[in-house]
């Protein structure tokens, strides 16, 4: 029987209520332990492999028959393959979509500790794992997202003790690193912009949510392990720099109406200029200059400008929290 025809059964039988879409790419050394951790958990697995050519798409249909593995003829990036797996897994009649990333370890628990948190309000659109450092799990490497009116985005406790993020608490928007989203809600707003191919792509959509008046969760309850920078290979370098740049312009561009981009522009030219002393100092300006120069045209792009999210009046008062947040939100960053 066929991952497909098999996720269906499950979610017939046992009554499943997610689906986990796990992107891969040349994820030979990691892709094995993630999808063995979730040998216990109550949920669909699919694996959208990106075209990887180093035997690790090879290594689930040999070892995990029961797991969906849909293969991709090229490297779609994350938003791609996300939304592939999304309207392609079997798994597709459940009310939940969960995605995690190849390079993690989820302990006992994860997925019915991300259903609870949206049980239990309707208006919830996400929930963000607590993700924390693969070798030193007493440290956080994720505890939610946030976005701030200086343009940057940034995760909640980085490098920070887990012991301090032991609380549930509302977020900007969901890690799409281990979350779980709505399915019903991600039918009315879209799915991931792949437009991003990668980075702030988790952002973006939690961003479009909170206009359509929807709220993100950090749930602690929900563990991951995570070992980061799986396939780009180390935290700063010239492709996440430059693909940053681009999709920090193109989220700014889509998401804000030009008022608020009026009332933002001190700040973004503040965080601007900031960003490009630090990538000056870590010899990386070039690629943030590149891809800050690639985001405009994006925005310019008829591609760009057809996922732009159109400012509707009734919506005005969720504007209005947004900015609020981003204010707020920009302290935060400054005192951490």
């Amino acid at each position: 029987m066929m991952g497909k025809e098999r996720m269906l059964q499950k979610t017939k039988k046992d009554g499943v209520l997610s689906t986990i879409i796990i992107p891969n790419y040349n994820g030979i050394k990691y892709i094995e332990n993630c999808l063995k951790s979730l040998a216990d958990e109550p949920a669909c697995v699919a694996v959208v492999d990106n075209g990887s050519v180093d035997g690790s798409k090879e290594l689930v249909q040999e070892k995990f028959p029961h797991v969906q593995l849909i293969s991709l003829d090229r490297n779609y990036g994350f938003c791609g393959a996300v939304n592939r797996g999304i309207a392609e897994s079997g798994g597709d009649k459940t009310p939940y979509v969960i995605l995690l990333n190849n390079d993690t370890v989820v302990e006992s628990g994860f997925v019915r500790a991300l259903e609870k948190a949206l049980d239990g309000d309707k208006k919830v659109f996400s929930g963000s794992a607590r993700m924390v450092n693969m070798h030193r799990p007493e440290v956080i490497d994720d505890a939610g997202d946030y976005y701030c009116a200086l343009g940057w985005a940034f995760a909640a406790g980085k490098d920070k003790p887990a012991a301090d993020y032991g609380r549930s608490r509302e977020v900007f928007s969901a890690c799409g690193g281990a979350c779980i989203y709505r399915r019903r809600i991600l039918e009315k707003i879209g799915l991931l912009d792949e437009n991003h191919f990668a980075y702030l792509e988790d952002v973006d959509i939690g961003y479009r949510a909170r206009i359509y008046g929807y709220r993100s969760l950090y749930v602690p309850e929900a563990v991951v392990r995570h070992a980061g920078s799986g396939v780009s290979g180390s935290r700063h370098n010239d492709f996440k720099v430059k693909l940053s740049a681009r999709n920090n312009i193109y989220l700014i561009y889509k998401n804000m109406p030009p008022v608020q981009v009026l009332l933002n522009l001190p700040f973004l030219l503040a965080g601007f200029l900031v960003k490009t002393l630090f990538f000056l100092k870590k010899g990386l300006v070039k690629s943030w200059l590149l891809g800050t120069a690639e985001g405009l045209r994006l925005a310019c792009s008829e591609k760009g400008r057809a996922e732009r999210v159109r400012f509707v009046r009734s919506r005005f008062p969720a504007y209005v929290r947004i900015q609020w947040e981003l204010w707020r939100n920009m302290w935060y960053r400054i005192s951490l």
